[in-house]
């Protein structure tokens, strides 16, 4: 890791603190559903839609989306959204996007800058080798828990033949020591249709309930264990 107005061994903790922090969190990321709000525009061809979704983030890391409602032109539906949800699915059933750590990205820090009326640690990454999901950009870091507030930058390998490039902002709110995803914005180079933008609002972050266990279960419990039989 190289350092840009602060010293190594500053810029170093931070960079643990921030590693600590969201390895810590990562259980907490699953087993959860959101509500998502997709809205997506071709200016060219002046197109527009948007699509209500719940997207859903299983115990062990898979991500599926029930479509709950759409407005607009089919072709964006198809086209725009359709791409980007298919994308991030199979990219969760392959694990194909490597973490932003040491292990896969150089990290430069750049000390504790001002952006949008706060202070956060910025750290320009770049991958160290270019695969599925990993971006040369930026990583805004909260100040006071060391977890990503931003994630942003370009795509160093385009997810599909179609995409010539893939601009992003990745928002996230801290909840309960939590980072948390609030917003994405996207611009894409289309081999297509020209420049396509996409916006997608994340809500009502909802964790899972346990399974109740089946009755095969509670007998297998009773006998386990000798427990007195349940009524």
């Amino acid at each position: 890791m190289s350092d840009d107005g602060a010293s190594t061994t500053d810029s170093q903790t931070i960079l643990d603190r921030y590693l600590k922090a969201t390895e810590a969190q990562q259980d907490k990321l699953r087993g959860i559903t959101m509500d998502v709000a997709i809205d997506a525009e071709l200016p060219k061809m002046k197109k527009r839609g948007t699509l209500h979704a719940l997207r859903t983030i299983s115990r062990l890391g898979k991500i599926t989306y029930d479509a709950l409602k759409f407005e607009g032109d089919n072709s964006v539906k198809k086209d725009v959204i359709a791409r980007y949800l298919s994308a991030e699915v199979e990219a969760s059933d392959k694990k194909a996007a490597p973490p932003i750590t040491p292990e896969f990205y150089k990290f430069k820090y750049k000390g504790l800058v001002q952006r949008d009326s706060q202070e956060v640690h910025l750290f320009q990454v770049s991958p160290k080798k270019k695969r599925p999901g990993t971006f040369k950009g930026e990583l805004w870091l909260d100040q006071a828990t060391c977890l990503p507030i931003r994630e942003s930058g370009t795509l160093s390998k385009n997810p599909s033949v179609f995409i010539k490039r893939f601009e992003f902002i990745r928002d996230y709110e801290i909840r309960d020591g939590v980072a948390v995803p609030k917003t994405t914005h996207g611009k894409v180079l289309t081999r297509l249709w020209g420049s396509a933008e996409m916006r997608v609002d994340f809500s009502n972050v909802t964790p899972i309930p346990e399974p109740l266990p089946s009755p095969l279960q509670i007998v297998l419990l009773e006998e386990l264990f000798q427990l007195p039989k349940m009524p």
